[in-house]
């Protein structure tokens, strides 16, 4: 969206648009059609921009060609009928992930420009759910709904040295090359800094020592390596215990606009800062996104809508010893949704509040 703003815009407007973006001028547009081409390739990814104009508002003609087509439709005037209509768009878009818009209305709303993304996928080994106890930590007292998992392949785990510090990551793979990244960092590393660090990981920007290679003893944030006697010679294990969560969020844009490249699309002025949209005067008014995030033992969904509003038994004998490398994730974590071919991020977020083991759930906050 934000390219197609750009390729709309003129002066500082455009300037700090291309320059957020991180694309070349000229390109924008351009970039922002592959990338809707790109994703709507993607299996279990379901993507979709709309525009809504009041009918009096003349488009350029080259601005709305870049454009899907079926992309655009009417503003009545009527601020109630008009959310009404655009909150069931989100909400078909989005497979009902989420049902409303995060747009305010008003009469002299002229454009509405807001794009949907759902995502979904299966685990291809799914996870025992089972009740867990934090033994220190913040959630420390609360009985969380654990997932549980072993596996004898040890590289779906590695410590990764990053410029902020040490990153634990499990990768879990989904059945439709999308997969999900956990990212456990050191307890003194801010949320952002683990975020930033898993997408340098993704990005093959910092050194990771994969699982087969790690050391005995504590090998990275809430990983370990140990040694288990067992009945049997068995071959190494992974041994993951984490957390199901949902997670929502409400974005405002326009808090931040200097990161999005927002600062002079927000200034009412004639000609205003996008005369490649329409010869009208138009300010970006609105802007928020809505997400959700939802892990759980068999797959892992995510949606987001975003908008622009512009007004105008008994002991057995061990006698043999197994490697087991232990991953617990029991405290504040991040996730990262990746493409796994393309390596595009579809989806990220921060896990403060796990969701509660079902015959606790009223008894927690």
């Amino acid at each position: 969206m934000l390219g197609l703003l750009a390729d709309g815009a003129g002066g500082a407007a455009r300037t700090e648009l291309v320059e957020a973006l991180g694309v070349p001028d000229g390109q924008a547009g351009a970039a922002a059609r592959e990338l809707l081409g790109a994703m709507g390739a993607m299996r279990g990814l379901d993507r979709a921009l709309g525009l809504w104009t009041r009918r009096t508002l003349e488009l350029r003609e080259a601005w709305a060609a870049g454009l899907p087509a079926g992309a655009h439709g009417v503003l009545t005037a009527d601020p109630v009928a008009d959310k009404a209509a655009l909150d069931a768009w989100a909400a078909e878009r989005t497979g009902g992930l989420i049902e409303r818009m995060p747009v305010a209305l008003y009469e002299d709303t002229d454009l509405v420009l807001a794009s949907a993304l759902a995502l979904r996928t299966r685990w291809l080994r799914p996870f025992t759910e089972r009740a867990t106890e934090p033994e220190a930590g913040p959630w420390f007292g609360r009985t969380l709904l654990g997932l549980h998992r072993r596996t004898e392949v040890l590289d779906r785990i590695g410590v990764a040295d990053t410029r902020w510090g040490h990153v634990t990551e499990l990768k879990v793979l989904g059945d439709n090359a999308v997969d999900v990244h956990l990212l456990l960092g050191e307890e003194r590393m801010t949320a952002g800094q683990v975020l930033a660090a898993g997408v340098d990981v993704l990005a093959r920007r910092c050194p990771v020592l994969p699982g087969p290679a790690l050391p005995y003893g504590e090998a990275g944030p809430g990983l370990r390596v140990v040694k288990e006697l067992s009945t049997r010679p068995l071959p190494p294990s992974l041994d993951v215990r984490t957390v199901a969560f949902g997670v929502t969020a409400e974005h405002d844009l326009l808090a931040r606009p200097e990161l999005f490249g927002l600062g002079a699309a927000m200034l009412d002025h004639t000609p205003g800062p996008f005369p490649g949209i329409s010869g009208d005067p138009l300010f970006v008014g609105s802007a928020r996104q809505s997400a959700m995030a939802r892990f759980f033992a068999h797959g892992f969904e995510a949606a987001a809508v975003t908008a622009f509003g512009m007004p105008g038994g008994a002991m057995p004998r061990l006698r043999w010893a197994t490697t087991v490398v232990e991953a617990v994730y029991d405290r504040p974590f991040g996730f990262l949704a990746l493409h796994r071919h393309s390596r595009l991020v579809l989806a990220a977020g921060w896990v403060t509040d796990p969701q509660p083991y079902p015959e606790y759930a009223e008894e927690c906050p």
